[in-house]
């Protein structure tokens, strides 16, 4: 783990395995109104963090989460009310998401990828998770994490395979 500049930390996720754990631990610190931002190129791990993250959240190890892809937004129960799973990857910009109900998912718990999409419609208060692949190594990512200033420490200070809460 290593601080890239004072508001984004920079952790290695070198398996598959690391990476799911972080979509847990993520999980485990949301709150109603909560926004997380999964950015990088495709193939960077942004579903497979995606699914872990909801996995833990609703408490269904085995649940079936498929990528919003082609229909843009996934909705899902948790104990924490509302999830809201948007893959943007369609949209050219922030005109669709009216219709696609993205102020109302805001109360509760909104997972976005693609999040440049967004534009001026990106939450200032939003947690962004980058990642990266590494070369050389098929399952090793690089995530770059900002915002959540108070909840980032509490994230990064649990071990490594922990979910929060």
């Amino acid at each position: 783990m290593s601080e890239a500049d004072s508001g984004t930390v920079e952790l290695l996720l070198a398996r598959l395995a690391d990476t799911e754990a972080l979509g847990r631990r993520v999980a485990g610190l949301l709150r109603p109104g909560d926004s997380v931002l999964l950015e990088g190129p495709l193939g960077a791990g942004k579903s497979t963090l995606a699914r872990a993250l909801l996995r833990a959240l609703c408490r269904d190890p085995a649940m079936e989460v498929p990528s919003p892809t082609f229909t843009l937004v996934q909705e899902y129960e948790s104990p924490l009310g509302p999830v809201s799973h948007f893959d943007l990857w369609r949209l050219d910009g922030p005109a669709g998401l009216p219709e696609l109900g993205w102020e109302e998912a805001r109360e509760g718990v909104v997972l976005v990828e693609w999040p440049d999409r967004l534009q001026s419609l990106r939450p200032d208060d939003a947690l962004a998770i980058g990642l990266a692949p590494v070369v050389d190594d098929a399952d090793g990512r690089l995530a770059r994490i900002s915002g959540w200033p108070g909840r980032r420490d509490a994230l990064l200070a649990l071990p490594p395979g922990a979910p929060a809460g």
